[in-house]
């Protein structure tokens, strides 16, 4: 069977697409997803499509769904890919709604240590395509920090960095996300700053539950804040 029959007819009740034909699928509701897009989600563990002989990528439609998905969380609920893998691999279908998703914010994974592996500038830029002149300017503008190496969070910030170039957003422009977030982090600091700071194990739990509780408001006002502004716009 050749690989143009596998993407086109049905087998096992299951359409095969090909990546190109998923991208296809997906530019509808995610306009920014790229073929580079969908290979650094399955360097990410988060999608595990066949393979021919050839290597040829094959995604069935639960391939597809799960892709669906992990985009609408990053783009609706904002998750980092890395508590959306933890979620997947969780979960005993595969896959999750985002409303299910969106009761379970209040554990935004504040309390679990923070991820040791580190990537060079280098294995970052391989992984995201970034070019060396936006690297710069990212470190430039705060928004990541390469000595030591970069962390999960700061490669995705990368890799999110490279998407928005795409639109004509530089760096100096999403500095603003970076302030935004800084006034943020102080005013639930202050509001909980007892709490964090109590010698009290069983107090301090309860304050970063708190936080973790507090960070998933915040985000979910800003993100309707962001919609009526944007429908103000277009009306």
């Amino acid at each position: 069977m050749t690989l143009a029959s596998l993407a086109h007819e049905p087998s096992d009740d299951e359409k095969i697409l090909t990546i190109g034909a998923v991208c296809a699928s997906l530019k509808e509701d995610f306009p920014s997803i790229s073929i580079s897009k969908l290979r650094y989600l399955e360097d990410q563990k988060l999608i595990n499509p066949k393979r021919t002989p050839g290597g040829y990528r094959l995604y069935s439609p639960r391939d597809v769904e799960r892709l669906r998905t992990i985009l609408r969380l990053q783009r609706d609920e904002f998750l980092p890919l890395r508590v959306i893998r933890q979620e997947l691999e969780t979960s005993q279908s595969g896959s999750f709604s985002v409303a299910e998703q969106a009761k379970k914010m209040k554990r935004a994974q504040l309390t679990e240590p923070a991820p040791t592996r580190r990537f060079t500038a280098g294995e970052v830029m391989e992984a995201t395509g970034a070019a060396a002149d936006l690297m710069r300017q990212l470190g430039e503008y705060g928004l990541i920090d390469a000595d030591g190496g970069l962390d999960e969070t700061q490669r995705e910030l990368v890799q999110t960095a490279v998407e928005l170039a795409s639109y004509g957003v530089e760096p100096r422009h999403m500095r603003m996300f970076r302030t935004a977030a800084e006034r943020e982090a102080a005013l639930l600091e202050q509001l909980l700053s007892s709490g964090l700071r109590s010698r009290n194990p069983e107090r301090r739990r309860e304050a970063l539950e708190s936080m973790e509780g507090l960070a998933a408001i915040v985000s979910h006002i800003r993100h309707l804040a962001l919609i009526a502004e944007l429908r103000r716009i277009v009306a």
